[in-house]
């Protein structure tokens, strides 16, 4: 543990130190900027330093997840766009070309984090443009990878704006409850009551969408262990930064507006993308404090592991149920989006302290457009991160097949029907404990609630009906509670599909569709 706890402190150590030579060095350039031009400073050299700043701040971002990180990334980058730095030169110098590629492939990372999509298109649509200049003022084979690049975001933007700015991921105060109004469960089922810390994330499938080493399972998970930043950060804002650089009157705006002392931080999370299961070991060691999750997607396999590489690449690139049983001395979660994912039940009794918990995919997804994990992610994981837009996929619909105040109506019903559960869970006598002392966690009880939604949901689609290998398992069992007639989950699904006109795609039991036209009987006769 020690050497654990030395290795986050090094890091910390490292970047204050790098943090205030770059701080130092630009504020040095400010004060002297017009004498350090006369000796000859260009103004590629200032656009770099603030690069250098701006992919600071956004490292720190990746290993805290303080928000407030994330602002100050944004603030330099923008300056740097703002300022066209690496202009001069742009098309005379292949170094300075490279530059300014990097520095755009940066800021659109950003962005994607932050949701700021006006700000993303533009510098995605610059991005192409500039390579396509680039091939043409230099050698084409120079910049191949850059052409991938811009295929890469592409993709990614294809797969992600299907129900665009519908809802955020994020956990938001103005849809979701205050943990303050969270029910407690009863103190004789939960002994403690357990706060998600940590997480890690890694995600590996063939062909798979992803930018740079964030695919879009794990930035849709990313998002969805985060506080919606609060004020107006994500709107475009009119405001100018002062001519020396990053500070003034913006940077105070922007930090105020995701700012919220009522609110914990974010737990930290750790992003990987197909590493080597010493790498993943060694985070899941590192990450682990209270609480950790670790959502996983990789290849299958038949001997029971799941693979973070291609097939018949073994050694190395696999996990097996058995690589997580160390980490079951503390309290463990563990989401498992894969087709292999039942496998890991084997964890179950085998722990070396605590009982593990975990929520696991189906080990076959149904045949629906665009729910493939190569074309737009994992369905499981949209189930646990945008629940309303996984059901929507369900029935065939896109965001632009859908009346605007159909889904806002229809996210209004689903998060009231959620609330009602987990009232109904945290209130249930036959809870595990496992899962009781996790429930007065925002994030993790709203992954349990979208679950049994998932769950639910699949139960009753008609191409897969009575299947159980399209279902969602979880370990421990979750109880199904006693219900009001209203929020059943087949009175839930059965309202929802009739918001979108696609009950048809739904088995309902008579009597479920009894007391809806009963309901709807009343209503016309009031």
């Amino acid at each position: 543990m020690y050497k654990v706890m030395g290795s986050v402190l090094r890091h910390d150590t490292y970047f204050y130190k790098v943090f205030k030579v770059y701080t130092q060095l630009w504020k040095f350039q400010q004060e002297n900027r017009q004498k350090l031009v006369e000796a000859g400073l260009r103004r590629w050299e200032i656009g770099e330093i603030a690069s250098r700043i701006g992919q600071l701040y956004f490292g720190q971002y990746m290993q805290t997840s303080d928000a407030n990180y994330l602002s100050e990334s944004y603030i330099f980058y923008e300056a740097i766009l703002t300022r066209e730095y690496f202009k001069e030169g742009l098309f005379q110098d292949v170094n300075i070309a490279n530059k300014q590629l990097r520095f755009l492939a940066r800021f659109i990372m950003v962005c994607l984090i932050l949701n700021r999509r006006e700000m993303m298109q533009q510098l995605v649509n610059q991005l192409k443009a500039l390579v396509d200049d680039c091939k043409r003022a230099f050698q084409e084979s120079d910049f191949k990878e850059w052409k991938l690049v811009v295929q890469e975001i592409v993709r990614f933007l294809k797969a992600d704006t299907a129900f665009m700015n519908l809802r955020p991921l994020r956990y938001s105060l103005v849809l979701d409850p205050h943990p303050d109004t969270l029910p407690h469960v009863a103190a004789a089922i939960a002994k403690r009551h357990l706060k998600l810390r940590d997480a890690v994330l890694s995600s590996f499938h063939q062909n798979e969408v992803k930018y740079s080493e964030l695919t879009i399972d794990t930035f849709r998970m990313l998002q969805c262990l985060e506080w919606e930043p609060s004020g107006l950060f994500y709107q475009s804002s009119s405001s100018k930064l002062s001519q020396n650089g990053a500070s003034g009157t913006s940077r105070i705006s922007y930090i105020q507006d995701i700012a919220d002392p009522t609110l914990p931080a974010n737990p930290r999370k750790a992003v990987l993308y197909r590493p080597a299961l010493t790498h993943f070991i060694a985070l899941q060691v590192k990450m682990n404090s209270v609480f950790s999750t670790s959502n996983a997607g990789y290849c299958s396999d038949e001997s029971g592991c799941i693979h973070f590489g291609p097939r018949g690449d073994r050694g190395s690139n696999c996990i097996y149920p058995s690589d997580f049983l160390p980490f079951t001395r503390r309290p463990l979660l563990l989401i498992i989006d894969n087709d292999n994912s039942n496998a890991f039940k084997a964890i179950a009794d085998a722990e070396k302290g605590e009982p593990v918990a975990m929520l696991l995919s189906p080990s076959c997804s149904p045949a629906v457009s665009d729910c493939s994990h190569h074309s737009n992610g994992g369905l499981f994981t949209m189930f646990l991160t945008a629940p309303l837009q996984a059901f929507c996929l369900l029935l065939g619909l896109s965001g632009t097949d859908i009346d605007l105040d159909t889904f806002n109506k229809a996210e209004m019903s689903l998060t009231s029907s959620l609330n009602n559960w987990g009232l109904a869970l945290a209130t249930s006598d036959t809870l595990n404990p496992v899962w009781g002392q996790i429930l007065g966690d925002p994030f993790i009880r709203r992954l349990i609630l979208r679950f049994i939604f998932c769950q639910a949901v699949l139960t009753l689609y008609a191409p897969v009906y009575k299947e159980n290998k399209f279902l969602p398992t979880c370990v421990p069992s979750l109880p199904i509670p006693v219900l009001p007639p209203n929020y059943s989950y087949q009175s839930v699904i059965l309202n929802l599909a009739s918001m979108f006109g696609g009950t048809k795609h739904f088995i309902f039991s008579e009597d479920v569709l009894r007391e809806n036209l009963q309901t709807n009987m009343n209503q016309l006769t009031l």
